[in-house]
Order: structure tokens, then C-alpha cells, then sequence
């Protein structure tokens, strides 16, 4: 597996980055034997409705705070993918937005809106990319409404090539990985790996390496369809219980603490997936921005960090020793 990554910094704020506890953080996860980071942080627009992108001055990640964490990780011989994501103010998730396609006179004008903003947004963040020598760049995360305007996407593609000459990934949500006709027009096919294997309290290692051989056997299928690598951009799961069967949840806060559960979920994968030679890796969810530093502190977070827990230890065994 080339990538042994994981996803840092999704909760960044300005100036956040560039603080002394921003750089504990990071710290702390490259010494699990990281090699690679996606780079993750939000851009804004109003609604679902909304096709003007915004920046938040004095809120939003600015460019000194990513250059910040891009020249720490080469430092540190961590390569980085940066990764630009959109949300929405209304709180609805990225990938309901959506727009008729086009109107009676067989113009696509909400589409074109949205995507000139879309696309300004993305290019801008390219280039600064190139001019940073980071070694991948993400073109969307979860965008699966906007999915099907192949001509579009592949458009905002090749103007991204203009402008930055490494490695080119998008991240679609899983289950939807054969909807995005246009994969072959990136370098690695990226998917959100949140899948339920932790199903009817089956959560051992084993019970869940069962559940990603099916997995691993149809990831492989999506690589001979287009010819790419494929590469988890999210995979993750809680440390809470139950968190195993629905990964992909951040709400149930009244679960309780699971090391166990998380770790497996960790082991299972990874023990599936690591000697696969069309799989890239993985970026796993997630890092914070700034963390707790002290056991007693981890036992009372069940949240996607695995500092000071058991999953801790399942990556730095495999990124280190393999």
C-alpha cells in the first residue's frame, strides 16, 4: 500500500493550523509513520440553493495556515494531498445540491453558475497546490448531485491541469462509484469508505475482514472498469459502540466509549486491503486540527481521533512495520 495517510485538520479554523497546539497535533500523528496527509478544510457557499462560493475572512483556513502545515509535513517527509471542501451554511449535506438541467430553452443555466463558482473556487486552490509542491490534489468531496454533468466535471478537470501538474483524485460517496462516468478523467478513483461491517454486533476482526473481502472484490472490479488505482480518501469509524455498522455517523453522542470496536474496524481493513497492488491507500477520518494530549482525555472522546487509543496502535503497526 503506497499510501499510508490519514486526514488532518477538517475542523481548522483561521490561524488554527500555524498555533503551538497546531503543531503538536501534527507532531503527534506523524509519529504513527503517516507518509501522506490529506489536507482537508471547508469553503462555504449560503444553501443548497446557493451558486456563489464565499470565502470567510477572519474564519475560513487562509493560505498562510495551509502553507503553514504543507512545508511541516515536507519537512518531515510526509507527502500531502490538499484538499478543498465545500459545505453549506444551511447545515444540508454537500451532496444534495442539485439544479434542473436545463430550462426551456435547453440552456443549463443554474449549472453553469454553479459550476463557474465551483470551478474558480477549485482552480485557485490548484494552483496554490503547484506553487506549495503538493503531490496530489482533490477535485470534490461528495459532490454525488452534481455527478452526473459529466461534461462539466470533465471541463473543470482539464482547466485543473492548466494549473497543477501532480496527481489528480476525486471523492465520490460509497455505493456510488460506477455513477461517475468521468473517473477516467482523474488519476485515482476515490471513494468515502464508510461500510457497514460491523452488521447484527458481529464486530471482531475477523467477523469484519468477511464483510471487506466482498468489498475489496468490487473496489477491485471499479479499478478494471477504468483503469485506475483506487484509493479510500475517507474511511473511519468512532470510537463508540455500534459505530462499526454506520461509520459514517457523527451524531449519536450518547454512545458509549469503544477502543475495541474502532480498532477492529482499523485491523479489518487494513488486513484486507494492504497487499493489494491496484489499492493506493488509504486517508483515514480523521485528525483534529488541535488534540488532547493526555490518556484520561481519550478515554472520554468518541469521536473519529484515535490518539492515545487502541486504533492508535493497529496504524503505527502497519505503517511502521510493513
Amino acid at each position: 500500500m503506497e499510501i499510508k495517510g490519514f486526514t488532518y485538520g477538517y475542523d481548522g479554523r483561521d490561524g488554527v493550523y500555524r498555533s503551538d497546539e497546531g503543531m503538536l497535533s501534527q507532531k503527534r500523528l506523524f509519529e504513527n509513520g503517516v507518509n501522506w496527509i490529506c489536507l482537508s478544510f471547508t469553503v462555504e457557499q449560503d444553501s443548497v440553493f446557493s451558486r456563489d462560493i464565499r470565502f470567510r475572512f477572519g474564519q475560513d483556513v487562509n493560505d498562510r495556515d495551509l502553507m503553514a502545515v504543507i512545508d511541516n509535513a515536507h519537512k518531515n517527509n510526509v507527502k500531502v494531498c490538499l484538499k478543498p471542501i465545500l459545505n453549506l451554511g444551511d447545515g444540508i449535506w454537500r451532496a444534495r445540491i442539485t439544479f434542473p438541467d436545463s430550462d426551456q430553452w435547453g440552456k443549463d443555466q443554474y449549472w453553469d453558475d454553479w459550476f463557474a463558482s465551483y470551478e474558480s473556487f477549485i482552480c485557485y486552490y490548484a494552483k496554490l497546490a503547484e506553487e506549495t509542491g503538493c503531490e496530489m490534489f482533490c477535485v470534490g468531496c461528495e459532490m454525488v448531485g452534481t455527478e452526473r454533468k459529466e461534461m462539466h466535471w470533465r471541463k473543470l478537470i482539464e482547466d485543473v491541469r492548466k494549473v497543477y501538474k501532480g496527481k489528480i483524485s476525486y471523492n465520490t460517496n460509497h455505493g456510488h462509484e460506477y455513477e461517475v462516468k468521468w473517473f477516467d478523467a482523474v488519476d485515482l478513483i476515490g471513494t468515502s469508505a464508510y461500510f457497514p461491517v460491523g452488521i447484527d454486533g458481529k464486530t471482531s476482526v475477523d467477523d469484519m475482514a468477511e464483510k471487506w473481502k466482498s468489498i475489496r472484490d468490487e473496489m477491485k472490479k471499479v479499478h478494471e472498469t477504468f483503469g485506475k488505482p483506487v484509493i479510500f480518501m475517507e474511511i473511519g469509524c468512532r470510537s463508540a459502540h455500534g459505530c462499526s455498522s454506520m461509520p459514517w455517523d457523527f451524531e449519536h453522542t450518547e454512545l458509549l466509549h469503544d477502543e475495541d470496536e474502532q480498532a477492529a474496524f482499523y485491523e479489518s481493513c487494513l488486513k484486507t486491503f494492504f497487499d493489494e497492488e491496484w489499492f493506493a491507500g488509504c486517508f483515514w477520518w480523521d485528525w483534529s486540527s488541535t488534540i488532547y494530549d493526555t490518556e484520561e482525555e481519550a478515554a472520554k472522546d468518541n469521536g473519529f481521533n484515535i490518539h492515545l487509543k487502541k486504533a492508535e496502535q493497529v496504524i503505527r503497526k502497519w505503517y511502521t512495520e510493513n
